[in-house]
Parts: structure tokens; sequence; C-alpha cells
């Protein structure tokens, strides 16, 4: 009985060896090729390679693409360096004896190139990692190589995955749309499958088609090249409209805590940028303590900055009306020239204490990468300002609205002399208010760290377009603030493409300039007897 079960493992063991034999001939075969210093030779190499059972066929291909697959044209040895440096004879899969003088890594060409990303998506196709098969997907899709039909109709047969079946189908139709011997039935299915994909790689599918073909599969193309056309051009758009709004709030976030000094005092405070630019050093500062300390809580650390830089800034703001603007109220002029000098003391005392270099803050995880939504590209970094903006506009909203605080701030904007005469301290009201407007001035701070340059000079970039969104939207009106910043942020973002940045700002100040001749007041007016008068 043990020799009859001997003698079937042999008769089995016998059978797999002739049936894997000639797969790996071809593959042992193939890897001459690679040796004769020719393109075409390369191109032909590859191919056997990649249609063989070998299953380092991919480490091998990607040896190729990443310059570590060399050669030898005296010897035909053929070598290869793995992830961890070793040198393998790529025709045996064994450490390589000594090398020949003559070995050079095995050259490609743009073509070439093409084949080896092709090559490398049909090797990846079948792997039970998903994330591998769709990424081998979608090398196929943008290579378009004939070579790869084969694999990629066998890959879509067994393919059980929804969003993977798409992109195999995408793959396929960008190579039989542009297949000159394919049936002109399956090219112009194949056009309609790129026609429904609509995205930049399918227009670029769609044109090569157009350019080589004629009669009804001509007009399909030419068709649906105009539908993609034009829903690119609506998707263009509306990432013009998600950029605007992006640059919109954090626009709101530099000029909402000016809205409230200006709106409440009449303050122009040339220091506000100071202040979004000390909430900016506070994160520096958290996040340098976090390094040295706890490195385990970076990911944390806005989530602490933020209550830090609020509270250093508040403090600051407080501090700046009681020794100095407390003493010009009803003189404009006075006030913009002493805060004035106090945004040159800050940004000198900060360069003094930091240097004049910028400081590098590190965006934690969950703000880092970029997701596709339809066709827009959405930073995370960018989501997460913008949810952060709205949620610090109705927190101000709510404290303005529903604490005796918000109440007697709106009484003193509102009618000054009617609230000292009710017993409002107006000139605690001044301090609060000007420490609450310089505190979400620090908090914006944290937030614009993760999008520019932390340095002395942050926020002097923010303080001239602050002043715009005020007065645009109504001195001291935050709803005016918001629609304020958001139309500046989408008008700008959509006339950059005509007339440029700089250019752009211009016209937008010139608008404002002319706005406020008819509206002096802004979009929306404050009301009130004393406003009024």
């Amino acid at each position: 009985m043990k020799r009859l079960l001997r003698l079937i493992g042999a008769f089995l063991l016998l059978a797999l060896s002739s049936a894997l034999a000639p797969a790996a001939a071809q593959g042992e075969g193939s890897i001459a090729g690679f040796a004769a210093d020719d393109y075409s030779e390369t191109d032909k190499a590859l191919g056997a390679l990649a249609a063989s059972a070998r299953p380092d066929a991919p480490a091998i291909v990607e040896a190729l693409r990443d310059g570590r697959l060399l050669a030898s044209p005296s010897t035909k040895l053929v070598v290869y360096k793995d992830a961890k440096g070793a040198t393998l004879d790529a025709a045996t899969g064994l450490p390589a004896a000594a090398a020949p003088a003559d070995l050079a890594p095995v050259r490609l060409n743009n073509r070439l190139r093409r084949s080896v990303d092709a090559a490398l998506g049909s090797l990846t196709l079948m792997s039970s990692d998903p994330a591998r098969r769709l990424a081998a997907a979608q090398s196929a899709f943008k290579a378009r190589d004939a070579n790869a039909l084969p694999a990629l109709e066998a890959a879509l047969a067994k393919e059980s995955d929804a969003r993977i079946q798409r992109e195999l189908a995408a793959a396929r139709a960008a190579i039989l749309a542009a297949k000159a011997d394919a049936p002109e039935a399956q090219r112009i299915a194949a056009v309609d499958t790129l026609r429904d994909r609509g995205d930049q790689d399918a227009r670029t599918a769609l044109a090569v088609v157009v350019a080589n073909s004629q009669g009804a599969l001509k007009a399909t193309a030419d068709e649906a090249l105009r539908h993609v056309d034009s829903g690119l051009a609506l998707w263009a758009n509306a990432q013009n409209v998600w950029y605007g709004l992006s640059l919109g709030s954090v626009l709101l976030l530099a000029a909402i805590g000016l809205a409230i000094t200006f709106g409440v005092m009449g303050v122009i405070n040339m220091a506000h940028g100071e202040m979004v630019m000390l909430g900016a050093y506070t994160t520096f500062v958290v996040q340098e303590w976090i390094r040295a300390h706890n490195p385990a809580l970076f990911d944390v650390s806005l989530l602490i900055a933020l209550p830090l830089a609020f509270v250093v800034t508040g403090a600051v703001g407080v501090l700046i009306e009681r020794t100095v603007i407390r003493f010009l109220y009803g003189r404009a002029l006075e006030t913009l020239l002493a805060t004035w000098g106090v945004s040159l003391i800050l940004q000198q005392a900060v360069r003094t204490w930091f240097g004049a270099n910028n400081r590098e803050v590190g965006a934690p995880s969950w703000m880092s990468g970029s997701f596709e939504l339809g066709g827009l590209s959405i930073t995370y970094g960018r989501m997460w300002i913008v949810v952060f903006t709205i949620g610090v506009f109705f927190a101000l909203q709510l404290v303005l609205r529903a604490t005796p605080f918000g109440l007697r701030m709106r009484a003193v904007t509102q009618n000054r002399r009617m609230a000292s005469a009710m017993g409002i301290d107006t000139n605690r009201i001044d301090a609060l208010a000007f420490g609450l407007g310089s505190g979400i001035a620090g908090v914006a701070g944290v937030a614009l760290s993760q999008i520019d340059n932390v340095s002395p000079n942050l926020g002097q970039s923010y303080i001239i377009d602050s002043f715009m969104v005020v007065v645009f939207g109504g001195v001291g009106n935050l709803w005016g603030t918001l629609v304020a910043a958001l139309t500046l942020g989408v008008a700008n973002k959509f006339l950059e493409p005509f007339v440029g940045a700089v250019l752009g700002k211009i016209a937008l100040l010139v608008f404002i300039i002319l706005f406020i001749q008819k509206r002096p007041r802004g979009m929306f007016a404050l009301k009130g007897r004393a406003v009024e008068a």
C-alpha cells in the first residue's frame, strides 16, 4: 500500500513538473533577451516574461522599471537586485555568482517604459490584494498596451469587485478603441465605455481614436469627445468653486476677528495680522514641545494648540487695548498709526525670539493626503480648514446671541451711549471684545500654519484682505463678513486664469472701492439709531 502511494505521488509530481516546465523554460528563455542590448529584443523578452508563470516575474519587471535589472552582453548573464539589496540571477532566482566586468543596467526608451507599465499591470491583475488589482487596472488603462488585452479580459471574467470591474472594463475599452484590426462595432462599444467614464484619461484615449479613425467610428468618437469636454468643463468650474470656497474660508478666518474689533469699537487695528502670526507661532511651540517630550501626541497637536493660541493672543489683545487703544477712541488716524507701531514691535519681538527664517509646522496624519469626489480633487487639509471655519463662525454666533456678554457687546455696537446709560461697563466690554477678536485671530493662525509659511511676516499677507472682507460685507456684521469672504474667494479663483493673481486682486480692490461709493456701509449694514446717525 505504501509503495502504491509512493508511485501515485511520484506520478503527480512528474505530471506537475511537466506542466510547469514549458512555462518555466519560456520564462528562463526570455531572460536572455535582456542581455542583447537591443530595444526590440528587450521588448520581446518582456512580453515573454509577462506571459510566463514565474512567481518572480513581477519582481524582475519592477527591477527593470527601477533600473535594478543588470545584464552582461558577453556572458548573457542577467541579474537583478531585490528590495533587500541582494543580487539574484534572473534566470534561476538564486544568488548570483561573480559579476562580469561589463554588467550594466538594461536600457529603456519611452516605448519600453510603457510596455513595462503594461506588463507590470498584467502581472498584478490576478493578485489576491484588491488594492494591487485596482492599481494594475489603472496602470493598464493609462498604458493602453494591446499586449495586455488577453490578461485584462481574463481578469475581467474573474473579477467580483464592482469598482475594479469598472477600471478593467475601461482599460479594455481604451485598448480596443485604438486597436485598428478590431471589429468596428466592438470599437464603437469601447468608445461608448470611454464616454461614460468621462475623465481626462478617457478624453486622451478618445482624442487618439478621433485622430486615427474615419466613418461611423470617427463620428461616434467625436461626439463622445465633445460630451467628455463638456463634462470636464463643468467639473473644472466646480473645482474653481471649491478652490474659491477654500480661499474664502481662509479669508473669513483671518477677517472674522477684525469684524468684531472694528465693528464694536471702530478701531482700525493694523496689528490684527500679528495676532494671526502669534497663533501660528503658538502652534509651532506646541509641536516643538511634543516632538521633544511626547511624539505620540503629534496627531492631536493642533487640538492642543487651539485653546492655547486663543488664550495667548486674547491676552495680548486685552493688553494692547488696555495700554494703547483705550486712550485713542474716536481718533481713527492715531489708532491706525499706534496699532501699526504695535505690529512692528510684535514682528521684531518674534524675529528676536524665533529668528527671521520660516518655521516648520507639520500636518497631522488626518490632514494629509487628498481624495477624489467625482471630478473634484479635495485635499484633507483644506477640507478640515473649511469645516473648522464653519465651526468657529457658528460658535461665535452662539456667543454673541446666546450669552450675556454677547448681548452687552451687541448693545455697545448699536448704541454705545444708551448701553452705558443702562449700566453696561463699556470699557470692560471694549477690552473683552478686543481680546475675543484677537483670540479668534490666533485660532485662525493655527489653521493658517497648515497652508502658509510660519514667519514674522505671516500676518502682513492677510491684513489688507481682511479689511477688504470686513468693509465689503458690512462693518460689524458677521453674516456680511461670511458672504463677503466667500464671494471674494470664489471671484478671485475665477479671475486668476484670465488676468493672473496680482491683477485679479487689483480688479477686486477696484470693484470694492466702487461698491462702497454706492453702499458705504457694505452689503449688510448694521441697524440702530447710533449707526443711522
